[in-house]
C-alpha cells in the first residue's frame, strides 16, 4: 500500500501531471479571482514548458548526478554486480518471450560490459516481471547467467534490503551498483544503509554540450529527464527524513562469511 501511495503521490506532483492540475486549477478559478487564475495556468503551462525543455533538464539532471561514471581503464574492487530494475520491460512476440528497452535496457547493457571485463557474478533485482526480463536478456542476448535473482522489490528501499539478504548468505559485501546516474546516489546510500559496501556504477551520465535553439524547444525526452532528476532531488532528502524519523530505516544484516 505504501509503494502504490508512493507512486500515486509521485505521478501527481510530477511533470505533467502536476503542472497540467496547476493549470486547471486556475482555469477553475478564472471566473471568481481572476488574477489568481490567470497566475495558476501561466504557472503551470510555464513550468511544463520548461521542464520539457532540453536545456532545462539538463539543469536539473546536473544537480542529481552526483557520482561520476566508472573509468573503465582502472580496475575494480568489489565481489559481485547489482543491476536495479528500472521497468522498461515487454512482452516482444518477436523474441518470443520478454524483452527489455529504454533504461532498463541500458542498465543491463553497461552491467554486462562491466561482467565481461571483471567476472563478476551477476545480481538482478526488482519485481518480478522486471527480474525476469533483465535475467532473460542477460542470458539470451548477452551471453551471461544471472547467479542471484531477487524479485520481490517493488522500490530502492526494499532492492537495498532483499538484495542484501541474499548477498549475506555468500558472504558477498562489496559490490558495484548498477542504475541511473541520477538514481545512483540514493540506490548507492540505500544499499549502504542495508550493511554494504557500494561501488557506484552510474549509467547514461549526462555530459557537457552546447545548445542551439532546439535546446528550448518541449520535448518528450526532456520531459523525461526532468521527471527522473526531479523525482530524485526529492526523493534524497524524504529517504533522508523518513530514515532519520525511523519510517523506513535499513538494519544492516549481520555478515558471516559462508565457506
Amino acid at each position: 500500500m505504501f509503494i502504490l501511495l508512493k507512486s500515486l503521490a509521485r505521478n501527481l506532483l510530477l511533470p505533467p501531471a502536476g503542472p497540467l492540475i496547476l493549470a486547471v486549477v486556475g482555469l477553475l478559478l478564472l471566473s471568481r479571482r481572476r488574477r489568481l487564475g490567470v497566475a495558476l495556468v501561466v504557472l503551470g503551462v510555464g513550468s511544463l514548458w520548461l521542464c520539457s525543455t532540453p536545456a532545462v533538464s539538463d539543469i536539473f539532471i546536473h544537480f542529481a548526478e552526483r557520482y561520476p561514471p566508472l573509468d573503465p581503464s582502472k580496475p575494480v574492487d568489489a565481489q559481485a554486480i547489482v543491476i536495479l530494475g528500472g521497468g522498461g520491460m515487454r512482452m516482444a512476440p518477436e523474441y518470443g518471450g520478454w524483452a527489455l528497452d529504454g533504461e532498463a535496457l541500458e542498465r543491463v547493457s553497461y552491467a554486462a560490459f562491466l561482467a565481461h571485463r571483471t567476472g563478476l557474478p551477476i545480481l538482478v533485482s526488482g519485481t518480478r516481471e522486471e527480474a525476469r526480463s533483465m535475467s532473460i536478456t542477460l542470458s539470451r542476448d548477452l551471453g551471461l547467467p544471472v547467479r542471484w535473482a531477487e524479485n520481490q522489490s517493488g522500490d530502492t528501499y526494499q532492492n537495498a534490503r532483499f538484495s542484501a539478504r541474499i548477498l549475506e548468505a555468500d558472504g558477498i559485501r562489496r559490490i558495484i551498483l548498477v542504475t541511473s546516474s541520477p538514481h545512483e546516489w540514493r540506490a548507492a546510500h540505500e544499499f549502504m544503509g542495508a550493511g554494504l559496501d557500494v561501488v557506484p556504477g552510474p549509467v547514461g551520465s549526462d555530459i557537457p554540450h552546447d545548445y542551439d535553439l532546439a535546446s528550448f524547444v518541449p520535448s518528450v525526452h526532456g520531459l523525461h529527464r526532468s521527471y527522473d532528476a526531479l523525482y530524485e532531488l526529492i526523493g534524497e532528502p524524504t529517504r533522508e527524513l523518513m530514515s532519520a524519523l525511523h519510517l523506513r530505516r535499513q538494519q544492516a544484516p549481520d555478515f558471516r562469511r559462508v565457506d
